[in-house]
């Protein structure tokens, strides 16, 4: 965790997200070469840490497990503003990006950040015990969510191909921001106690008492600001560069849903890293929290937004899933469920959780 929250105007957290907005501005609409995608692709890793960086201080000043919303609502608007954006340049071609990012991404934190911090804290602290009842209700959410949205479109019959109608699609987005406010109310209002980190007999911490001492009022301001800053930066950039990564990817004879993998590894990247910390000081649930809110996040937002965009946009929208994925899928929620259900894990569930995610990635390479 964070263990200095002042602003200072010499720290990297300030200086990189204002530098990387000067380069969207000296870079935007422009053709660039090899060079200055690799400056760019440089300054727009920087804004990515950064902005989760502000994301913490603004999280630790607000508290658990608030805070994990805020971390995983930044990343996720981070998500969705390059899947809009690529979207908006990519035509036809772009009709299952939205699809391939929010599966890369359901996929990445249900079984990747999920499995690691488990596998972390069962590894030096013998077993990783968390709260059954936020950690279920969560990965039912998800649940939900991924199949009314990722696989209900490859069985419906009102549209050709893997597609919702327009109704369809309605309904779903609507349901999207139901069920996730619905989340957010019982995570922050009515049953705060359900996510917050326990000890190994089972005693919730209300509070973390080897935290840090909480951000002024002044810099938790700051870093709102900052962040701001560093997610424009962040899509504006990523804009900049999606054609050299579209352009490696179809060199490389990848499928294209490649994309939306890369995508997401990028936004949640620096998640991970929180998420280990959070693991690294036995505070698994806080892990937990992040990862399954990131994923809800992912879906809740994600799909509201591209079901606006593709009113203006035009081109088709795939939701669908293929028969593979469609089986990872299920496999991700029977095995976290056998996960939640015990309140305690060991070294094995993780390293399962994470066969699966290695098992997607392989499959996203080779269909």
């Amino acid at each position: 965790m964070i263990t200095k929250f002042r602003v200072g105007a010499t720290q990297w957290t300030v200086v990189v997200p204002v530098l990387a907005f000067l380069v969207l501005v000296l870079t935007w609409q422009r053709d660039l070469p090899g060079w200055v995608v690799g400056v760019v692709a440089c300054f727009l890793a920087g804004a990515v840490l950064s902005a989760v960086h502000h994301a913490e201080v603004i999280a630790h000043w607000v508290g658990e497990p608030l805070g994990s919303l805020v971390l995983a609502v930044a990343v996720t608007v981070i998500e969705v503003a390059l899947i809009v954006t690529l979207m908006a340049d990519g035509g036809d071609k772009a009709a299952t990006l939205a699809r391939d990012t929010v599966f890369a991404a359901v996929m990445i934190t249900c079984n990747g950040i999920l499995g690691l911090s488990i596998l972390v804290t069962a590894v030096k602290y013998r077993t990783a015990v968390f709260n059954a009842e936020g950690t279920g209700a969560a990965l039912g959410c998800v649940a939900t969510l991924a199949t009314l949205s990722l696989v209900l479109p490859t069985f419906t019959t009102s549209s050709p191909g893997p597609q919702f109608s327009t109704t369809q699609l309605a309904f779903a987005a609507t349901a999207s921001i139901v069920v996730y406010g619905l989340f957010v109310a019982t995570l922050t209002v009515r049953h705060r106690d359900y996510f917050l980190p326990v000890t190994a007999e089972g005693r919730v911490l209300a509070k973390e008492e080897d935290h840090a001492a909480p951000p002024t009022v002044g810099s938790a301001a700051v870093s709102l600001l900052l962040l701001g800053v560093a997610l424009v930066a962040v899509v504006g950039l990523a804009k900049g560069v999606s054609p050299t990564i579209e352009s490696a990817v179809a060199s490389a004879g990848l499928p294209s849903s490649v994309v939306g993998v890369v995508i997401a590894l990028l936004v949640l990247l620096p998640e991970t890293i929180a998420a280990l910390r959070a693991a690294l000081r036995n505070r698994v649930q806080t892990s937990l929290n992040l990862a399954l809110g990131s994923a809800l996040a992912s879906i809740g937002l994600t799909i509201p937004a591209v079901a606006i965009a593709s009113t203006w946009l035009g081109g088709p929208l795939h939701l669908g899933l293929d028969p593979a994925h469609m089986v990872l899928l299920t496999l991700t929620v029977v095995v976290g469920t056998l996960t939640v259900i015990p309140r305690r894990a060991t070294p094995l569930q993780g390293a399962v959780h994470l066969v699966i995610l290695a098992a997607y990635v392989v499959l996203a390479v080779n269909p």
